[in-house]
């Protein structure tokens, strides 16, 4: 066989410049060993769940902030801590982490619950009622103190409304063997909006906020990350100062900091460059900037992509809450999804504008009040890239709403 062109592309990363040492290290999933400008909410989560060491129930917490600002890494060093020390008092705790935005549905969140205390639950086939029973009485035999962390939580709770989590933070009132608590993790801070004012009072017993980072503490968490990450002296000072600039003007999120150095050291080492400069971090965002927006929309929840495409079906300069409720309201028929009030769906709007998916504004209309006016603030283009290779949304992207051909 010939010489593929590969060869030489794989040929040329082999044998080129090599920048990187571990770059799993920029990754966000990575858990270093010291977690900077984080000692305070280590502190305060460390002595909210101590108590189960002396085989007390802790208190439920509720943790907000932006993505990006070390709420998931506290809450993994802190209970990782935790076991460590559980061990050694010989206290019986068992911890169990989910991701909810991944996990999807309450079906799949009890069923992880399950599997976590040893018992084992088929993938679908049982009612959601099922398997919190089975997981109930697993838990209440294991004789433990147990501790769920329910990370992006805000994700299934828009999607799927909060009664899970009602029979979540009622489970300790029918266990005899075994306790419960719950540390709640939201992107959020408007997540009292979807929750029942039950629910949201005994959730949150203890709340817990993180700050965005600022330039300064950024710097200081990407120069302890690209020691690990990269070979010395290739990193330039102005590299680093620019990805912790772009991303504390983004809103503080070391991930994004994190993304930018990753992506700028690949750009350099492809480029065959023996330096990661101020210019392969702009490239670098350019590149990001992109992939976000298609993770993004990727990521919405069911009812939040259905809004958007309702926007997208207007084609209009910009549209009214009430015009793209009567399409939301076709679409979610055409899904079989459950139809959501008006008033979440104001919410879900308000979600997206603060993405920077559609703009949302309050006008005055004279003596006929005031509305708000909702327009598109992506191209259509990208919407049908996005949504047009799944099935499910090709058939409502070429779908035409009835509400816009009545005369």
């Amino acid at each position: 066989m010939g010489k593929s062109v590969l060869d030489d592309v794989f040929d040329n990363f082999v044998k080129g410049v090599k920048l990187f040492k571990d770059r799993e290290v920029l990754r966000h999933d990575y858990l270093p060993n010291r977690l900077p400008h984080r000692e305070n909410q280590i502190r305060l989560l460390g002595v909210t769940v101590a108590p189960v060491l002396k085989d007390a129930r802790c208190s439920n917490i509720f943790i907000y902030g932006k993505t990006g600002t070390g709420k998931t890494a506290v809450t993994k060093y802190v209970l990782s801590h935790l076991e460590t020390k559980a061990k050694e008092y010989g206290a019986q705790v068992k911890f169990c982490y989910i991701n909810c935005r991944m996990t999807g549905s309450e079906y799949r969140v009890f069923a992880a619950l399950s599997q976590s205390v040893g018992l084992s639950i088929p993938f679908t086939g049982l009612s959601t009622g099922e398997v919190f029973d089975r997981f109930r009485s697993g838990l209440d035999q294991s004789r433990i103190l147990f501790i769920i962390v329910l990370d992006e939580v805000d994700a299934l709770i828009k999607d799927r409304g909060d009664a899970f989590m009602y029979e979540l933070t009622r489970i300790n009132e029918t266990l005899s063997k075994s306790k419960v608590s719950i540390i709640g993790i939201s992107n959020d801070l408007r997540l009292k909006e979807f929750l029942d004012p039950r629910v949201f009072s005994s959730l949150s017993e203890e709340e817990l906020v993180f700050r965005p980072y600022d330039a300064g503490e950024l710097r200081n968490i990407l120069l302890d990350r690209s020691k690990l990450a990269f070979q010395d002296d290739v990193l330039s000072d102005s590299a680093l100062s620019i990805s912790s600039a772009l991303a504390a003007a983004e809103h503080g999120d070391a991930r994004r900091a994190l993304d930018l150095l990753r992506v700028a050291g690949e750009v350099a080492e492809r480029a065959g460059a023996k330096t990661i400069t101020e210019d392969h971090v702009r490239q670098a965002e350019k590149h990001i900037e992109h992939n976000r927006v298609i993770e993004a929309l990727n990521n919405l929840t069911l009812h939040s992509k259905l809004v958007l495409l309702s926007v997208y079906h207007l084609n209009k300069s910009s549209s009214t809450t009430g015009e793209i409720y009567d399409i939301y309201n076709e679409l979610c028929g055409e899904m079989g999804a459950g139809l959501l009030t008006q008033r979440r769906l104001g919410t879900l709007v308000n979600e997206l504008d603060s993405m920077g998916l559609v703009n949302a504004k309050v006008v005055s209309m004279g003596r006929y009040g005031r509305t708000k006016k909702i327009r598109l603030e992506i191209s259509r283009g990208l919407i049908k890239e996005v949504y047009g290779s799944d099935n499910r949304f090709n058939q409502i992207l070429n779908y035409s709403p009835k509400s816009m051909h009545k005369t």
